[in-house]
């Protein structure tokens, strides 16, 4: 059966709502109410700036959060987990994506997101590591913090395909919560740039230079590079800097032929 297209304003609405659902759940991962969250959405279209300024504002020294980027070892996961292990302390992957096709370290993931009273992390050889104070960290200690994962995978549709990750997958879903971003298409993109800008992005250019630079990515949505946050701000400093020809300077490096 044929379904009625969804409209702007829908759009924007619903956008609206998972993002202030995001920064709801990762405020209760801060107070310790929750003890992890999957962050599911494609690139560049703000989950971790909103993620990282709720952090900001909760914690100004950054003591008590860590936020990991990229590759992780097994072995770099047991000790970012030792560090931060306490109550009120709070550990970022953002796009750490490694960690869902390691068999160690999704053992090790869904051992500190249990719903258990006590969670338990072991690593049980003869290998020993050393924390930030060169001391020996025991084999076995008890995590009494938060995680939150920011990731481009979407969890629903690798679980529903049903590949080797899906076991593990949903092992995490039920541990945590889990929010898709429901971000999918072309015009879902543009509007959450649309929101983003509204909120401050581009706060260094005029209204009209903001609306040049929106327009812009609304006239060349089909032919942009990438439609995201970094595309905008990327507009943004060129129609700044070059305010006679920035059009011809954003569509020769901005768009494909």
């Amino acid at each position: 059966m044929p379904t009625k297209e969804e409209t702007i304003l829908k759009i924007k609405e619903r956008l609206a709502q998972r993002f202030s659902i995001l920064d709801t759940l990762t405020k209760e991962c801060l107070n310790g109410n929750s003890r992890s969250l999957i962050v599911s959405g494609p690139a560049g279209l703000g989950k971790s700036y909103t993620v990282e300024k709720r952090l900001e504002s909760w914690d100004s020294t950054g003591e008590n959060y860590s936020i990991v980027k990229g590759y992780v070892r097994p072995t770099g996961l047991f000790r970012i987990l030792y560090k931060h292990r306490c109550k009120n302390q709070v550990i970022v992957f953002d796009d750490s994506d490694s960690l869902f096709y390691d068999d160690v370290s999704l053992n090790l993931l869904k051992s500190v997101c249990d719903t258990t009273e006590k969670r338990v992390v072991s690593w049980l050889s003869k290998a020993r590591f050393k924390d930030d104070e060169d001391e020996i960290i025991p084999q076995t200690f008890e995590f009494e913090g938060s995680i939150i994962f920011i990731t481009n995978l979407d969890f629903d549709e690798i679980v529903n395909k049903g590949n080797k990750l899906a076991p593990h997958l949903q092992a995490l879903i039920s541990r945590s919560h889990y929010i898709d971003l429901s971000m999918k298409t072309k015009t879902d993109f543009v509007v959450r740039i649309q929101q983003v800008i509204e909120q401050g992005l581009l706060k260094s250019l005029s209204n009209d230079e903001r609306k040049d630079v929106f327009n812009f990515i609304v006239q060349n949505c089909d032919k942009l590079r990438e439609i995201s946050l970094r595309m905008a701000l990327k507009l943004g400093s060129i129609r700044k800097s070059h305010s006679a020809d920035w059009l011809q300077i954003a569509k020769v490096t901005c768009c494909k032929e």
